[in-house]
C-alpha cells in the first residue's frame, strides 16, 4: 500500500501537501503526514500524482523531518558573547532582538547611508515568498546596496539568452521519447534525479545516453558511453561537431533557412575549427569527435541536457551560447524528444513579482548593485576592493574608480545561503567576516559556519513551517507549500523575520503588515499572462500544483518563435556585438589554460634551466550526499560522504607520490586545504575533484576547498569560476617535513 493511501485511511493523520524549496530542478511536491492529537510531522514522500516526482523524493529529501527535528536546529534567537569565529552566543527575546538589531542597522545608516547595508542571499529556498518575497520590501524600502545573485547559473543564462532569448527548453517529460541524448556537464543522478526516470524509458525504447564530462560520475557510469572532456573546453568541442556537421552535410537546411540568422557567418567561423585543432584542446579524439557529431545530426529526436558545470570558468557564457546553437542547426527543435534543456526557468518569465517585491518602494533610487562572488571584496574596507566587488556584467559595463565605489559594507545581512563555506577565496571571506566593525545578522535554521562569525543569530523556519509558492526551473509546474506543522520553538518564517525588522526599523506602509497567505494570493490573483491562465488560488490549495497553460506536449521551438529580437535562433548576435562580445559561438579559454600557457612559455629560466610546473586543474561540485553546503550537518550525509576528499588520476599520484588514503595539501597563491585522496582512473589525467561544499568546521584543517576558488568572474553575467582552478597537490607528510627543515634552516646561523 502507499504511504499516501495508508494514512489516508488513518483519521488520526490529516496529509498536508508542499513542495521542496531546495535547489534543484525538480521541484518536488510531496505530501506529509501530520499526527491531529499533536500536530507532528510523521512521515512525508513525494507526491503520487506530480507528473514529475511520481512519488519519489531524493535520498536527501526522503529524511527531511530529521532537518526539521534536528537536536541542532536553533529555536531561539542569539546574541554574540565570545569573538567573531568562537561560536559563542547567549539567548535572548525576539524583542530584545529586534530593538537591538534595528538601532543598529539606524546607525549606521544614519553615519555611512543605507548602500553601507548589504543583504546577501542564494538558495536555500527557491520560494518566492520565503527567499526574496518580503526581504525585497524591506531593503527596498531601506534603499540598501543591492545583491547580484550570480554565484549558480548566471554566465550559461546570458549565453542561453543570446542564442535564443531565453531560459526555456525541452519540458522534462520530453526526454523519454528521445532516441538520443547527451547529458553534457551534468550528474543528472546526483543532481537532477526525476529526469533519470525518463533518461530510462526513453533508453528502454532503444534510446542512447552520452555523458560529456571531465569525471566518470554517478550519471557517467549508468549511461552507455562516457567521453571524458578537460574542464571549461566544452566550447571547442561543440564548434568542432559544427564543423563536422556542415562539413559533411548533415544540416537541416529548412530549419536553418526558416528559423535562424547567421547561418552563413557561421560555416565560416566553425571552418577552421577542426576535430584535430578541438582535440588539443578538448582531450576528446578527433574520431570521437567526428562520430559524435555525426551520431547527433542525424539521430532523431536527439536531445541535449546541459547543466551548470560547462559555465563555471571564465568562458562559461561563450561555452553555453555555443552548445545551445547544436539543435537549431540540425532542426532537433522539430522533434518531440528533441531539443536542448539547460534551465526552464525562462516558461515563467512572465511571472509578475513586482506586488510581491515591491520595486516601488525605491522611491528612484538606483542602489550600487554587488556581486556575491566577490563577497572577499566587498568586505574589504578598502576603496579599491569595494569598487572591484560592482557588479559589471558584460564588457562594456566598466566598474567604478575607487573614489565612485560607495561606502566600505558596514552590516551584512545573510539569509538563505551560508558563504563562509559556499563563497569562493574562503580566506577572504572569513577575514571580512571576522571585522569587529562589521555587523552580521544571520537568519538560519542551524549554527553554519557563517553563523559562527554573525553578532545575531535569528532562527527560522524549514520548509514544513510555512507558506511559499515556487517556480521550478525544471518543469512547468507551478507549487503551493502549506505549513504542515507549527514553527519549531520560536523560530519565524523569513518573512515574518523581515516583518518584524521593518516595523522596528519604524517602516509603516501596509504590506509590512500583510500575512504570508494574503501576500500569495494576492500575487497569483495579480497574473494577467495567458501562461497563468487557469491557475487560481483555489486551484493551488486543492491540488498543491498546476501546469502552466502551455500546449501538451509542449515543443517551444518546432516553428521557430524564439523570444530573440529577430524572433529566430541567433547564430550572429547584433545583441552580443553591442554589448561588447564576439557575435558569432567561439571558444573563450578557460582562465587554468591561459595560466598553463603561460607557465610554458616561462618554464626555461635565464640561465637555460627547466623549471617544473606541476599544476592541475581543480573541479569542485556538490557531493552526492549534500546540497551546496545544505544537509553537511546532518549525521546521516556526513557518514555516507564520510570524510572530505579529493579524487586524483593514477597517473598524477603517482608522479607526486600519493598514495590512496593519504593525507595531501591541495594549495594555490590564495590557500590550501587538507583532505584525504581517493586515485581513480574516472578522471580525465591532470584534474582534480574535490566534492562539496562540507561545512569548515567539519573539515580536518577547519577548512574547505573554497581556500583555493578564486574571486575572477566569467565573460558573461560575472559569475563564478569554481571549475577554473589551478592547484598544486602533495602529500601532507612531505610538506610538513620540508617546512620542519625549513624552519630549521632558518634557526640555523654560523
Amino acid at each position: 500500500m502507499a504511504l499516501s493511501d495508508r494514512y489516508q485511511s488513518d483519521p488520526a493523520f490529516q496529509i498536508i501537501t508542499g513542495v521542496c524549496p531546495h535547489d534543484c530542478p525538480d521541484t518536488c511536491s510531496w505530501q506529509v503526514a501530520v499526527a491531529r492529537a499533536t500536530g507532528e510531522a510523521k512521515d512525508i514522500w513525494g507526491h503520487p500524482h506530480h507528473p514529475i516526482t511520481r512519488g519519489r523524493l531524493c535520498g536527501k529529501v526522503d529524511r527531511y523531518l530529521e532537518r526539521t527535528y534536528h537536536a541542532d536546529r536553533l529555536i531561539t534567537p542569539l546574541r554574540r558573547t565570545g569573538k567573531k569565529g568562537s561560536g559563542q552566543f547567549e539567548a535572548i527575546t525576539w524583542d530584545e532582538a529586534m530593538r537591538e538589531i534595528a538601532g543598529r542597522l539606524q546607525a549606521i545608516i544614519d553615519e555611512y547611508g543605507p548602500e553601507a547595508i548589504l543583504p546577501y542571499s542564494y538558495a536555500g529556498t527557491m520560494g518566492l515568498l520565503q527567499g526574496e518575497g518580503m526581504a525585497s520590501r524591506f531593503f527596498n524600502r531601506m534603499g540598501a546596496s543591492k545583491l547580484a545573485r550570480t554565484i549558480c547559473s548566471q554566465a550559461g543564462f546570458e549565453g542561453h539568452v543570446y542564442t535564443i532569448g531565453a531560459t526555456e527548453g525541452m519540458e522534462t517529460e520530453a526526454f523519454a521519447h528521445s532516441k538520443l541524448i547527451l547529458i553534457w556537464g551534468s550528474n543528472t543522478l546526483t543532481s537532477n534525479l526525476h529526469l533519470w526516470q525518463f533518461v530510462q524509458a526513453a533508453r528502454k525504447d532503444g534510446a542512447r545516453v552520452v555523458v560529456i564530462d571531465p569525471a566518470r560520475t554517478r550519471t557517467a557510469q549508468a549511461a552507455d558511453e562516457w567521453i571524458p572532456i578537460r574542464p571549461g573546453t566544452d566550447a571547442a568541442l561543440a564548434l568542432a561537431m559544427m564543423h563536422h556537421i556542415i562539413a559533411e552535410e548533415l544540416t537541416d537546411l529548412d530549419y536553418v533557412a526558416r528559423y535562424t540568422v547567421g547561418f552563413e557567418e557561421l560555416s565560416q567561423q566553425v571552418r577552421r575549427w577542426t576535430p584535430e585543432r578541438a582535440a588539443r584542446i578538448t582531450g576528446v579524439e578527433p574520431d570521437v569527435i567526428r562520430a559524435l557529431a555525426k551520431e547527433y545530426a542525424t539521430t532523431r529526436p536527439a536531445a541535449i541536457r546541459i547543466n551548470y558545470g560547462i559555465q563555471r570558468h571564465h568562458g562559461g557564457g561563450m561555452a553555453v551560447r555555443t552548445v545551445t546553437c547544436l539543435p537549431a542547426l540540425t532542426g532537433a527543435w522539430r522533434d518531440h524528444g528533441g531539443g536542448l534543456q539547460l534551465s526552464n526557468s525562462g516558461s515563467f518569465r512572465h511571472l509578475d513579482r513586482s506586488g510581491l517585491e515591491r520595486p516601488d518602494l525605491l522611491q528612484a533610487r538606483t542602489p550600487r548593485v554587488i556581486n556575491m562572488n566577490r563577497l572577499g571584496d566587498a568586505l574589504r574596507l578598502s576603496p579599491a576592493g569595494v569598487a572591484q566587488a560592482h557588479y559589471a556584467p558584460r564588457p562594456l559595463d566598466k566598474k567604478p574608480a575607487p573614489a565612485d565605489a560607495g561606502p566600505p559594507v558596514k552590516a551584512i545581512l545573510v539569509y538563505n545561503s551560508n558563504p563562509a563555506a559556499v563563497a569562493p577565496d574562503q580566506a577572504a571571506v572569513h577575514a571580512g567576516l571576522r571585522r569587529d566593525d562589521l555587523f552580521t545578522v544571520v537568519l538560519e535554521q542551524f549554527q553554519t559556519d557563517t553563523a559562527d562569525y554573525a553578532d545575531y543569530i535569528l532562527p527560522a523556519t524549514t520548509q514544513l513551517e510555512h507558506w511559499d509558492i515556487l517556480k521550478p526551473y525544471g518543469s512547468l509546474y507551478l507549487g503551493l507549500n502549506r505549513p504542515a506543522i507549527a514553527p519549531v520553538g520560536e523560530s519565524l518564517p523569513n518573512s515574518e523575520i523581515f516583518r518584524r525588522l521593518a516595523q522596528a526599523m519604524g517602516y509603516r506602509e501596509e504590506c509590512f503588515s500583510e500575512d504570508d497567505e494574503t501576500i500569495l494570493r494576492r500575487f497569483v490573483e495579480a497574473q494577467k499572462h495567458a501562461r497563468f491562465d487557469g491557475i487560481t488560488w483555489e486551484r493551488l490549495l486543492e491540488e498543491g500544483f498546476a501546469r502552466l497553460n502551455l500546449p501538451a506536449p509542449y515543443l517551444p521551438f518546432a516553428q521557430g518563435d524564439f523570444p530573440t529580437p529577430s524572433g529566430k535562433c541567433e547564430f550572429y548576435s547584433r545583441r552580443m556585438a553591442d554589448d561588447g562580445y564576439e557575435p558569432l559561438p567561439t571558444f573563450t579559454p578557460p582562465l587554468w589554460l591561459s595560466d598553463a600557457e603561460a607557465a610554458a612559455e616561462n618554464r626555461t629560466e635565464k640561465n637555460g634551466t627547466e623549471k617544473t610546473d606541476d599544476a592541475l586543474l581543480c573541479i569542485s561540485p556538490p557531493a552526492h550526499s549534500f546540497l551546496n553546503s545544505t544537509f553537511a550537518n546532518q549525521e546521516r550525509f556526513l557518514k555516507r560522504e564520510d570524510e572530505p576528499v579529493v579524487q586524483i588520476h593514477p597517473h598524477d599520484a603517482a608522479e607526486r607520490g600519493i598514495t590512496d588514503g593519504a593525507s595531501v595539501e591541495v594549495h594555490n597563491e590564495r590557500g590550501s586545504v587538507v583532505l584525504t585522496a581517493r586515485i581513480t582512473d574516472g578522471l580525465i589525467p591532470g584534474t582534480v575533484l574535490a566534492p562539496g561544499v562540507w561545512w569548515a568546521k567539519f573539515s580536518p584543517d577547519g577548512c574547505n576547498i573554497n581556500q583555493v576558488t578564486r574571486q575572477d568572474e566569467t565573460d558573461m553575467g560575472a559569475g563564478a569560476c569554481f571549475y577554473d582552478v589551478r592547484v598544486w597537490v602533495k602529500s601532507k607528510e612531505i610538506s610538513d617535513t620540508a617546512n620542519a627543515l625549513a624552519g630549521a634552516f632558518a634557526n640555523f646561523s654560523v
